[in-house]
């Protein structure tokens, strides 16, 4: 039976007992010293809430959301996550799963370690799917045809991948496909028993999404070097433009962190806009996104749908990124964290925690619902 978590920062702190090094560093880690990362983290720590009283909150508010067409039943979802199965295998189908049950957004990556199709088939109403534009026109190309083959409805153009980030802990631990085996890697997986015997029965996470376009035979090295490619420049505006102009359905910039590319992106015609650092995982001289989301919110039209990520540990957060001007917000790491540390259930845990504290947030800043966030009214 999986336990209730009691927050994100003890989910972490399970991971970190129940991981190898160099699976809890690839996930906890960010670019540089960290200091993107760390500077998002603390934007949330220094914002305050403005609580309100006698308002009434006898029944539960209204959390549900409307993004990109539809209907959601909270305003936060899961963000596109690369290699997921380092937390625990299995963890792509688990996520779009939990999504699906509990009628939230789930966001599957290029690098993911299940198929975009057989995500879509495990959350055929709740999953989205996240593009690299990498050096090949052809593999784009064909990962857009499958995701359209699929069913997916909204496609989510990553743009702050022109290069790989700098990512010390994985350089430090050697960290890369296929897994070099050391002393060290062999003494880490020792001591991790139940992660090393779970994936050691399910395989090795693999880069699903390009296996098919690895040669004949070929094996994880070669993965990884199809997948490295996908850090490109080769996305511009005019490749910005033919993706608009290919793809029918609704479709999100994410990775903007400045007015101007907002304004123009809109232009390009965009239909949402998602303020993101990649988690920090890029360039560590980012600023925080909630700053960023505040920024981009005053200089664009209200009717501009953004979404926003990174930092996001709580409902008390996601309540502060709302206020801040979004209209929906992604968390990444902790749904990792909670792969990690309750296997296969703690995705669903994590949403119900999650979602009971906003609404409590909610109901102490005087909200009965989503909705008067955006108005601003309370009381």
């Amino acid at each position: 039976m999986v336990r209730a978590p009691i927050s994100s920062t003890d989910l972490r702190a399970r991971a970190k007992a129940r991981l190898p090094r160099f699976a809890f560093d690839y996930i906890d880690g960010g670019a540089g010293e960290e200091d993107a990362l760390a500077r998002s983290r603390q934007a949330y720590r220094e914002t305050c809430l403005r609580p309100r009283v006698l308002v009434g909150s006898v029944s539960p508010a209204d959390l549900t959301q409307a993004w990109l067409g539809q209907s959601w039943a909270q305003p936060f979802g899961i963000a596109p996550l690369g290699l997921p199965a380092l937390a625990w295998p299995g963890a792509d189908l688990a996520l779009a799963r939990a999504a699906e049950a509990a009628g939230v957004p789930f966001v599957t990556a290029t690098p993911g370690t299940a198929t975009l199709e057989a995500v879509r088939d495990a959350a055929p109403t709740r999953s989205a799917f996240q593009l690299y534009v990498g050096a090949s026109a052809e593999i784009t190309e064909d990962l857009i045809a499958r995701a359209e083959r699929a069913g997916y409805r909204t496609l989510v153009v990553t743009a702050d991948v022109p290069r790989a980030g700098k990512r010390l802990r994985d350089l430090r631990n050697g960290f890369g496909l296929p897994l070099r085996f050391t002393p060290r890697l062999a003494a880490d997986l020792a001591l991790h028993p139940r992660w090393s015997l779970a994936t050691l029965r399910a395989g090795a996470p693999r880069l699903a999404n390009f296996a098919t376009y690895a040669e004949a035979g070929a094996g994880a090295q070669t993965l990884a070097q199809l997948m490295a490619r996908q850090s490109s420049g080769r996305l511009d505006w005019d490749v910005l433009g033919q993706i608009r102009a290919r793809w029918s359905g609704a479709l999100v910039l994410k990775g903007v962190l400045d007015p101007d590319d907002t304004e123009r992106a809109v232009k390009a015609g965009v239909d949402a806009i998602h303020v993101s650092s990649h988690g920090g995982r890029q360039l560590d001289g980012a600023p925080a996104t909630l700053d960023a989301l505040r920024t981009i919110r005053a200089t664009v039209p209200l009717d501009v749908p953004l979404a926003v990520d990174g930092g996001v540990r709580s409902g008390e957060d996601i309540l502060k990124a709302l206020e801040a001007g979004a209209d929906f917000v992604f968390l990444g790491r902790p749904f990792l964290y909670a792969m990690a540390a309750e296997g296969k259930g703690g995705p669903a845990a994590l949403i119900e925690m999650l979602a009971a504290e906003l609404e409590a947030a909610m109901a102490q800043t005087g909200r009965r619902s989503v909705a008067e966030i955006r108005s601003g009214a309370s009381g």
